[in-house]
This record gives structure tokens, C-alpha cells and sequence, in this order.
């Protein structure tokens, strides 16, 4: 979707829409539309739409009215972002190919009038590359933006939005993907091609390279799959030289079958999306190399395929990790874990962090905890905890604490190797956090993110249609944005 800044619109436009604030007048307006307005009891609330019609010019245009609530509200860039997804849901496959987005009477920062039309734009991202059949009044139309009346500074504002908003459609278009052309070695090459041009710096590691470092655990996870297993990692050097860099480490299982502990075959098909952390941190780094971050800044990825072929590991296999520790391997379906503990030990030993977070959709019982509406989060280190946590209700990404702690390390404490890989049912995604931190080293502030009740939805959300959420990037580039940019 392009959107332009002009200060007059091309007048065979059809579309024209207005932002409304709660409760203000409906001045300047066809009396007939401030009557339907009335009549349908709009009063600007965030995310409301009114439609209505008006001859200017000569001809009629179809005239929106959407609400972006209270000037004052504590979440006011929130409604913003509403205020601009409805107009999205509205025109988007309407036919209408252009829409006139008059910002000059609802009193918006350049913040603000950016946030809006970073709504408007994520609405309308949409994955319709294999629909070969689609019917006409259900194809995407909508695909020019012409924005008049911006505040001042609304322009710079955008182009950094424009970047996350990049960041978070290409995060979609991975998680997306089915699992018979996105694997470990496409997920790479998506990468390459996304960050080709940029000053960004990619490493790949692959199986023999990783296992003459000695990730057993990672390696073992993906050798009963036909495809090679990937590390993959992503530098942006955009702050001082001799600042620690801040590491985010992603699970990228592209597919997910359970190997040898298969899971059911209902809803197996959802398990494409099981590298949503590694398509969360590639989405994040996108934006922040394509805004030029003021920031030190790498991801690493994970990335194997899980399958149950006659080389898979078994239950009751024993792995040697690449910081020396052994793990039994109770359940081949706990393989999150096993990936995510050599990434972070490599991502220690390469680049010496000021700070680690891996994002991962680890566990099952983290959604029976939290459902749909938060990412837990478990933190070594209190400063960071609350850092995240304001990045979250910053950005829309929320997180809610989960505890760790020494009386869960027996649980999974194995009788014949240092670990097993899996504790009992009670308390399943302390034990899988309780896991990772045992590869973290002492006094180094780090956060394992259990996204996995987010990085997909079954009904539309206020930015995003049914699918893939982006849920992470705007997390990250938050935070990037509060602790390391500063």
C-alpha cells in the first residue's frame, strides 16, 4: 500500500475520509452527513466508522467519518492505529483503488497521524499468493493513500513506521508460509534477499559446521528431516563501536511434526508457524536496518525442521549441548528448548552481549496460562523484565511475568545426564524457562519470551486479518528504540 503526502489530491478520488475525534463538533461538514453521523449515534470513538455521501465538485463521493477518541486518552496512539485499521477493513477489497485521508481537524501530534497510518497500513497486509481462485469482490483493491493536512513532522515520523511496518509484514509473509517451501535453507534465502543492499552483515552455519562446534542439541532435533538444519545471524552495527551488542535468539522450527513423540493429527497444520520467534527477530532486524537503528544489534536464528524419519532421535537419546552440559531427551516434542540452548551458547561465546532475549514459541501451557492476550515472559534480571514489559504496552506487544526459580530445577533434573529435557505436566513452561537458564551465564541480564499463544490468530485483531500477527517486531524495535537508542 502506498502512501503519499500532497497537499492537493487528485480530485477523481472517490473515497474521502476525516478523523474524528470523541465528542467533536462535525463542523464544515454536509448537513445531511453531520444528520446520518448523528442518526447512527457516531460520536468518534476509536475505531468507529460512518459513511455517508456528498456532491462536491460535481460529482458524489463517498465521505468516512472514523473515530479517533479521546485527545486525552492514555492510549491514544493505540486508538490512532485503530482509528486508521478501520478504514483499512472498510475500503480494502471495496473496490476502491484510492482514498483521501484528510488529517487537519482532529487536533494529531506527528506521532499520533504516524500511528494512524501505521494501522491503516498493517490491516491491509494480506497473503493471497496461492489463491488462485479468488472472486473478484474478495480481492485487495485498495492500494493508494493520499494524506492531506499532516501535522508538521508527520513525514519524518512515517519513514520510521514505514520501517517497522516492513519489518512486521515480513515477519507475516514467514510465518505464513507452508512448510514445503519455507524451511531452514529458504528461510535463509528469504533473508538474504530481504537484507541484500543493506550494511547488515549475515553468517549461516550449517549441520557439519555446527557439529564440529558441538551443538548436539540443536543438530540432534533436525536430523531425522531430508533438509539441513541453519543457524542464521543477523548484525546491524549502527551505534558506538565499543558497545556491547543486544542479541535476540529465535526458535525457528519450520515445522513442527513432534519426530518420534508425533503429535495429533488435528491442528497439525498449525505448526508451520513454530519458527514464529526467528520470524519475529528477522522481521525486528529488517526495521531496524532499514531505519539505520542507532544500536548494536544481531539476531540469531535457530532453524531446523522436526520430522520422524528413521534418523530421528528417539526418546531417552542422550545430546551433548555446545557448552558441554548433556540433556535427556524425554520427548522429541520439547525440541524448542534443545534448539534454543546451543543458539544462546553460541550467541554468548560469539558476540559477548550486554544482553541476550530469545522469543520462541515454546509451550502449549504457556496459552493455557495466558490465552491469546500476552506473551510470558520469565527474566533473570529485574531491570530488564520491566524494560520489556514497558516495551510491550508501548508497542501493543504485551507481556506478563512469569516466575523462575531453584525449587523448579528439580523437576527437570535427569538420573543419567545433567538435564532432561521435559519435567512433569504441572508447571510446563517455568520448567522449559528454568531449561534455557541453565545456558545463560551468571550476571548476564536475559529474558526468554514463551510467544507462543501470539504469533498466530483465528479471528482478525485490530491490525491484522485472520493469520499471522507480527507479534514481536514491534516489541523489539520498542525496546531497541527505549533502552538502546536511548
Amino acid at each position: 500500500m502506498q502512501i503519499q503526502f500532497t497537499a492537493t489530491p487528485p480530485s477523481d478520488v472517490r473515497v474521502h475520509a476525516r478523523v474524528i475525534n470523541q465528542g467533536q463538533a462535525l463542523a464544515g461538514l454536509d448537513p445531511a452527513l453531520v444528520e446520518g453521523a448523528a442518526a447512527s449515534a457516531f460520536t468518534g470513538r476509536a475505531g468507529t466508522l460512518f459513511e455517508g455521501f456528498a456532491s462536491t465538485g460535481g460529482s458524489v463521493k463517498r465521505i468516512a467519518l472514523v473515530g479517533a477518541g479521546d485527545t486525552g486518552a492514555a492510549d491514544r496512539r493505540a486508538n490512532c492505529e485503530k482509528a486508521g485499521a478501520a478504514l483499512t477493513a472498510k475500503y480494502l477489497v471495496s473496490g476502491e483503488r484510492a482514498l483521501v485521508l484528510d488529517l487537519g481537524h482532529a487536533a494529531l501530534s506527528a506521532d499520533e497521524a504516524a500511528a494512524l497510518l501505521l494501522g491503516l497500513r498493517l490491516r491491509g497486509w494480506r497473503h493471497d499468493k496461492y489463491r488462485t481462485r479468488l472472486a473478484a469482490d474478495k480481492r485487495p483493491s485498495l492500494d493508494q493513500i493520499h494524506v492531506t493536512g499532516a501535522p508538521e513532522g508527520t513525514e519524518a515520523a512515517w519513514e520510521r513506521e514505514a520501517a517497522l511496518a516492513k519489518g512486521v509484514e515480513f515477519t507475516r509473509h514467514l510465518v505464513t508460509e507452508p512448510a514445503n517451501l519455507l524451511y531452514p535453507a529458504t528461510f535463509v534465502a528469504a533473508c538474504e534477499e530481504a537484507f541484500a543492499g543493506t550494511a547488515a552483515e549475515i553468517t549461516v552455519l550449517g549441520e557439519d559446521e555446527m557439529a564440529a562446534l558441538g551443538m548436539g542439541a540443536l543438530v540432534g532435533v533436525g536430523q531425522g528431516s531430508e533438509r539441513e538444519s541453519k543457524l542464521l545471524a543477523i548484525r546491524w552495527n549502527g551505534g558506538n563501536p565499543g558497545d556491547k551488542p543486544t542479541v535476540f535468539v529465535g526458535k525457528g522450527v519450520t515445522f513442527d511434526t513432534g519426530g518420534i513423540s508425533l503429535k495429533p493429527g488435528p491442528g497439525m497444520e498449525d505448526m508451520k508457524w513454530d519458527m514464529g520467534g526467528a520470524g519475529a527477530v528477522a522481521g525486528a532486524m529488517l526495521a531496524l536496518v532499514t531505519r539505520r537503528a542507532k544500536a548494536n544489534v544481531i539476531g540469531v536464528m535457530g532453524l531446523v525442521e522436526n520430522m520422524p524419519d528413521g534418523k530421528a532421535q528417539r526418546p531417552g537419546d542422550v545430546v551433548t549441548t555446545m557448552s558441554g552440559q548433556t540433556v535427556e531427551v524425554l520427548n522429541t516434542d520439547a525440541e524448542g528448548r534443545l534448539v534454543l540452548c546451543d543458539a544462546l551458547h553460541w550467541a554468548q561465546e560469539q558476540y559477548d552481549p550486554a544482553r541476550i532475549v530469545d522469543l520462541a514459541t515454546l509451550t502449549g501451557a504457556m496459552i493455557i496460562s495466558l490465552g491469546n492476550e500476552y506473551g510470558g515472559m520469565f527474566a533473570s534480571d529485574d531491570t530488564l523484565a520491566a524494560q520489556l514489559t514497558a516495551a510491550g504496552q508501548t508497542s501493543g506487544d504485551k507481556l506478563w511475568r512469569m516466575p523462575l526459580g531453584a525449587n523448579y530445577d528439580k523437576l527437570i533434573d535427569s538420573p543419567i545426564a545433567d538435564m532432561k529435557n521435559i519435567g512433569p505436566r504441572e508447571a510446563g513452561s517455568i520448567t522449559a524457562a528454568q531449561f534455557l537458564k541453565r545456558f545463560v551465564k551468571d550476571g548476564l541480564p536475559w529474558a526468554h519470551l514463551d510467544i507462543a499463544g501470539m504469533v498466530w490468530s483465528n479471528k482478525p485483531g485490530h491490525t491484522w486479518d485472520k493469520g499471522a500477527t507480527g507479534y514481536g517486531v514491534r516489541l523489539i524495535d520498542q525496546f531497541v528504540r527505549d533502552v538502546v537508542e536511548g
